[in-house]
């Protein structure tokens, strides 16, 4: 399959969006400046020089194009998004490609790429968007052959129930496709996660991916309606229902499976009118503990903010939204039907209590008779002057409202390109999240920073404080009213040729330090191969029984996607 504008055989986003030698150069430089360490810019070994193994498996023609060997496409898929996929994808290191890549078109051809690799002895690794940050669609399987199963080509928007609000979509439909397709009916999923461009809706079924709206319908959960998925036993599809106390949901199952029972081919997915009236304000806090207790108050008063994302003064200050004086919270109310100002008055109110300074509203209203919405930026963006990038509105950006939100949001967007840089430039990149109760928020907080700021001083070699020292930060992106998911970012410089090794030594004891703590392992990033060890110490055994179980039962050849989350 040949496509006019390639995506990154190696790291985010397109070919064309990768910064020029001389853009590098001056990154390198802003990097050094601004944080106290990182090294000279090293280019990407470029697609013609990477050595791949050859393919174990003969692609079989009589299926036309249903099945590829070509280098690029068995390339691009063989890694996920994480800092240590980027790294090796940086350095051509492709240890684990897929032997043969499939591009169904349809549910009987994903049937027909099951039967196949099963009869073959294969396995077959789903892919949708390749964004996984947790080695979900590496295929560390030795000398078992391996079928990437890519869906992309199902993408369609097959039906529209606007009675009651839902849509049938295909799996392979990523964020700015579906949204596309919803538009052209006044609708909108409301799912937007920071993979948004790229990841899939299968994806986001497969991996319970979160959104970023930060309370109510956080996670991909909450909003679907009914899945079908083909098994190498047959196809899996629940009745389309609001609601049901008809047994275990089927739907439950497939949710978080990470490709293990079956495909997940389409969904019937509850959609909504697209908002129009909008309100926001950023709220400033002198201590951290201040802002949490009015995050809470907030969330528990059932207020349901569409953002209430709360930002040390850390990462406000690393991201732009702030100077660094001060801990900030994003406030932000929306509705397709009536005014928002109202409850965005009551929260101010309850962050005011607790001691917090707001900045004036911002508030949207519609000016009919316009009925169209906007989402978050469907393109990337180039480098410009060393850490420096400019915003489009190109692919229906969301508007700007000129404050801290507006500046934090951009470098949200913008943060996994920017990574690929950083890669470059010999800074290790990257993020770890995790859910913990309020009454725990606490000491959780201050023992995972402590774990994390020491850790990472130590495996790079790099004094803990002053000009050099590692940058640790932490927000929450959702909030619940029985707790919060903080997210946590590192910045560090990288040791050059071990980079791999030093993030999962720090991993490693990060995850210890969350699972002691009485945190999950994951929020929304999902398990993976990454997370196995902790995942298997987190769920019930009595549960993990019944999920190889499960997968026996439809899987009996275990296929699909060994590794991930059960054992091959």
């Amino acid at each position: 399959m040949r496509r006019s504008r390639r995506l990154k055989h190696w790291g985010w986003g397109y070919e064309d969006q990768a910064p020029t030698a001389a853009q590098l150069r001056e990154a390198a430089a802003g990097i050094r400046e601004r944080f106290g360490f990182g090294g000279e810019a090293r280019a990407a070994v470029p697609p013609a020089e990477v050595e791949v193994r050859a393919p174990r498996l003969r692609r079989p023609e009589a299926f036309g194009d249903l099945f590829t060997d070509e280098k690029y496409e068995r390339v691009s898929r063989a890694l996920g998004k994480a800092y240590r996929d980027v790294v090796r994808g940086h350095r051509g290191e492709f240890e684990h490609p897929p032997d043969l890549v499939a591009l169904p078109r349809d549910c009987s051809e994903v049937g027909t790429v099951l039967s196949w690799a099963e009869a073959e002895g294969a396995a077959v690794v789903p892919f949708g968007g390749g964004t996984s940050v947790v080695g979900g669609v590496e295929a560390r399987l030795g000398d078992r052959p391996v079928v990437t199963m890519d869906l992309r080509r199902l993408d369609r928007l097959v039906e529209v129930d606007a009675t009651s609000l839902a849509a049938r979509i295909e799996a392979g439909a990523t964020g700015p496709r579906l949204e596309e397709q919803l538009r052209e009916h006044g609708l909108t999923m409301r799912c937007f996660p920071q993979s948004f461009e790229y990841a899939t809706l299968g994806g986001w079924i497969a991996t319970r991916a979160g959104g970023h709206f930060a309370t109510r319908e956080t996670h991909v959960d909450d909003l679907v309606e009914s899945v079908r998925a083909v098994t190498p036993r047959g196809t899996w599809e629940s009745r389309r229902l609001p609601g049901s106390g008809a047994g275990p949901s089927p739907d439950r199952l497939l949710l978080g499976s990470e490709g293990i029972l079956g495909a997940i081919t389409d969904a019937w997915v509850r959609v909504r009118p697209r908002p129009e009236w909008k309100a926001a304000a950023t709220v400033r806090f002198e201590g951290f503990a201040d802002a949490c207790e009015a995050v809470r108050e907030i969330v528990q008063a059932g207020l349901d903010p569409a953002n209430c994302r709360l930002l040390e003064a850390a990462e406000a200050e690393m991201t732009g939204a702030g100077d660094g004086s001060a801990h900030l919270l994003l406030l932000a109310f929306e509705s397709a039907h009536h005014p928002v100002d109202g409850p965005l008055q009551v929260a101010l109110a309850a962050a005011e209590d607790h001691g917090g300074r707001p900045d004036a509203p911002r508030v949207t209203e519609p000016s009919p008779p316009s009925h169209s919405g906007r989402n978050p930026p469907s393109t990337g963006r180039k480098l410009k002057e060393g850490l420096s990038f400019r915003p489009t509105n190109k692919g229906g950006a969301r508007e700007g409202d000129g404050s801290a939100a507006e500046s934090w949001r951009g470098a949200f967007l913008l943060a996994p390109y920017l990574r690929d840089t950083f890669v470059s430039c010999g800074v290790l990149s990257e993020t770890f999240e995790t859910a913990i109760t309020w009454d725990r928020l606490e000491e959780f907080h201050a023992a995972v920073m402590a774990t994390t700021r020491r850790v990472v001083a130590e495996v790079s070699g790099a004094p803990r404080e002053g000009r050099g020292a590692p940058l640790v930060t932490c927000r929450f992106t959702h909030a619940y009213p029985d707790g919060v998911a903080p997210y946590f970012t590192v910045l560090a410089p990288a040791v050059r040729g071990g980079e791999v090794e030093q993030w999962d030594e720090v991993k490693a004891a990060v995850s210890e330090a969350l699972l002691e703590g009485g945190g999950t392992i994951t929020h929304h990033h999902a398990i993976g191969r990454d997370h196995r060890p902790w995942y298997d110490r987190q769920r019930p055994a009595p549960f993990a029984a019944a999920l190889r179980a499960a997968k026996a039962e439809l899987d009996p050849a275990a296929i699909l996607n060994p590794g991930v989350l059960l054992d091959p």
